[in-house]
């Protein structure tokens, strides 16, 4: 059995789906994992808020919680890793069973409750990394969130701001899990300015700014995105994030577990997190990058995300169901078909199907 069977195994069969994820993660971490064709071309690479990617495929926020496994993720093909959810504190999360494989419709949910070890020991592992003189791989975003218990949430996104901005590429600010009660009301505007404001300060405490994404819900009413677009920009964010899980269940939802409580992610989540970047793009212009995040699975997503209007996209749970060889068959692809169309860089298709993307109607949500 191959490396990239074994871990494809672990994510996506018979053991509960937790326990393989930590088992997948700690493979990652030991340096079990296939030595795949790297794939670089030029025409791949992406320069975003004055940072080099040299491609535009991300790992999302969720599979690499405590900065364990990035390093390996950067040797996969990864052009970026966000690691995290990370707290000021350590703390346990939601009770278990808390992740749940739909098979039938390529998806997951999840209600972990921002499980990690904390900041400090994800913070150590990071400047270890970067001490070896690895750092420069790959860009390292770092998504931060505030703790179940905490008093004061800014005070938590200021915390992890100020610890993190010296270590991180860029920091993600995650106000849209689903899974902590409370914490998707910082997407209104006035604690939305609030919190940018207190995190900038933070990373001027700390002696390094860093570039800001904000990471949004799709399940935002339309009216809403304007206001949360603008408080990005007035709040000196780089970009945003869209999008994270959602809440809503598609009638479309074949799995036994599809009630279950949590964000679904995954296939179904595509259309919906598309539309909703394309909505973001035409709203923003180029005043903020955007990294595109939901249902990807193929080079054709990722085309469809950047013709949406992403700078970047990232994908999880596309790469729990098809396991490591998914990054050089996504990236081999796009280059494939950039010379096919003749582009010298894939960022030519950026934006270039916004219009179409911010019209589709959305006929796959059901409560």
């Amino acid at each position: 059995m191959s490396l990239s069977t074994l871990v494809t195994r672990l994510l996506t069969g018979p053991v509960p789906p937790e326990t393989a994820h930590h088992l997948a993660v700690r493979a990652l971490e030991l340096g079990l994992f296939p030595q795949l064709p790297k794939v670089e071309d030029p025409r791949l690479e992406v320069s975003v808020a004055g940072l080099r990617f040299a491609n535009p495929l991300g790992m999302a926020a969720g599979f690499d919680k405590d900065a364990r496994a990035f390093p390996a993720l950067f040797a996969i093909g990864f052009g970026h890793v966000e690691v995290g959810t990370l707290t000021p504190l350590a703390q346990a999360g939601n009770p278990q069973p808390r992740i749940f494989r739909l098979r039938a419709d390529e998806a997951l949910i999840n209600r972990m409750g921002f499980n990690n070890e904390g900041l400090v020991a994800a913070r150590k592992r990071i400047l270890a990394w970067r001490r070896r003189g690895y750092g420069g791989r790959g860009v390292l975003g770092v998504n931060i969130g505030a703790n179940k218990r905490s008093l004061d949430r800014v005070a938590d996104y200021a915390h992890g701001a100020r610890c993190m901005a010296p270590v991180a590429d860029y920091l993600a600010i995650n106000i849209s899990s689903p899974n902590t009660p409370g914490l998707r009301n910082l997407q209104s505007t006035t604690e939305l300015a609030r919190l940018l404001a207190a995190v900038m300060q933070a990373m001027d405490a700390a002696g390094r700014r860093v570039p800001v994404f904000v990471k949004i819900a799709p399940d935002l009413h339309d009216a809403d995105i304007e206001p949360i677009v603008a408080a990005c920009i007035q709040g000196g964010a780089a970009g945003m994030i869209v999008s994270n899980t959602t809440i809503a269940r598609p009638a479309s939802l074949q799995s036994p577990h599809k009630g279950e409580t949590g964000g679904l992610s995954g296939r179904p989540l595509f259309v919906p997190s598309t539309r909703l970047l394309a909505r973001v793009r035409k709203l923003a212009g180029r005043r903020l990058a955007l990294i595109g995040v939901g249902g990807v699975s193929s080079a054709e997503d990722v085309w469809e995300k950047m013709r949406a209007g992403a700078d970047l996209v990232q994908i999880y749970t596309g790469f729990i169901w098809q396991g490591p060889e998914i990054v050089p068959r996504i990236l081999s692809d796009l280059a494939e078909r950039c010379a096919r169309e003749g582009l010298s860089s894939i960022t030519e298709i950026t934006g270039s199907g916004m219009a179409e993307w911010a019209q589709r109607e959305i006929s796959v949500r059901s409560s």
